[in-house]
């Protein structure tokens, strides 16, 4: 079977979505502070949560190569964080030939990079910009050939962070609550997507709130794309981090820029109307956000409104 793509219908700016500022009582124009993409959380108060921030984020960040349905992305790692991406989405099977190692994947097709590689490039970004946070995602990809159960997937993450070669413990906060910048700068915040009892934070309902409607018809995802940015603007007090993919799957697509090249425009005309008002809308994973800089832009400048 092919591997399926994502994509997401356009949507006019006109649509109904957020609540103006003057309803809610704020200002209805405000000037976005001086930034710099590579350390635009150090210029943010310390005190603030990280779920009190618009963070943009990819999907399958380092789905770069192999065949080209299942690409992603053409920025690599350090490229996306050197342009403003705080979010990771790393996904992992076993390194065949390695015992202990894993290798990054998009389902079974191989992206040619390590888990340590990865390590290796969040942890020079980090002590490069020691003010800056990133948060990764990690989830038991199980497929194809490379597939780890739970308890061995478990053994070789732990054997990442402890092997004294690597020894990348502490570049993470693994504390089972969301942590202010402060806490956590300088860290990769661990978010967990495979089975285990440890304490820390887990992707799912009780530390985040996803909106990841990905097998669905596209109006449908469109509106589940909007009624997320409503529902980060209209609950700003919650615990949960936000989360909302602006990617989607609808069937097999021989160019994997097609989808981006729907969604991009289509995520631009929702939040440049609203680019004035303040708001947190949490995380925001795509694809290709090389096509559209604007849109980084636009979701990093809601933290200085």
């Amino acid at each position: 079977m092919s591997p399926t793509r994502r994509e997401v219908l356009k949507w006019s700016a006109g649509v109904s979505g957020l609540a103006t500022a003057t309803m809610l009582g704020l200002p209805s124009v405000a000037t976005a502070a001086s930034w710099s993409a590579q350390s635009w959380m150090g210029q943010l108060s310390s005190g603030l949560p990280v779920t009190k921030l618009t963070i943009p984020g990819t999907h399958n960040t380092c789905a770069t190569s192999g065949v080209p349905a299942a690409k992603c992305q053409d920025w690599d790692l350090l490229t996306q964080l050197n342009n403003g991406i705080r979010f990771l989405d790393i996904r992992l099977n076993g390194l065949q030939g390695s015992k202990n190692e894993m290798g990054v994947y998009h389902s079974n097709v191989y992206m040619k990079k390590r888990f340590q590689d990865v390590l290796n490039d969040c942890d020079y970004f980090l002590r490069s910009n020691p003010n800056e946070v990133v948060i990764m995602r990690i989830r038991n990809e199980n497929a194809g050939g490379q597939a780890l159960g739970a308890e061995e997937f478990r053994r070789r993450f732990n054997w990442h962070l402890d092997d004294p070669s690597m020894h990348f413990r502490p570049l993470f906060w693994t504390n089972p609550a969301w942590p202010s910048l402060g806490q956590a700068r300088g860290k990769v915040v661990l978010l967990t997507d495979f089975a285990h009892d440890w304490a820390t934070l887990r992707w799912g309902s009780d530390y985040c709130d996803i909106q990841d409607d990905y097998n669905v018809s596209d109006d449908a995802k469109r509106k589940a794309i909007v009624e997320q940015f409503d529902d980060a603007w209209w609950r700003p007090n919650i615990s949960q981090m936000f989360i909302n993919f602006t990617s989607t799957a609808k069937g097999p697509i021989p160019d994997p820029s097609i989808g981006a090249k729907k969604i991009l425009p289509s995520v631009y005309a929702y939040l440049e109307p609203r680019k004035a008002e303040r708001a947190r809308f949490g995380i925001v994973p795509m694809d290709f956000p090389n096509y559209r800089p604007d849109i980084l832009n636009l979701l990093i400048n809601k933290n200085f409104i």
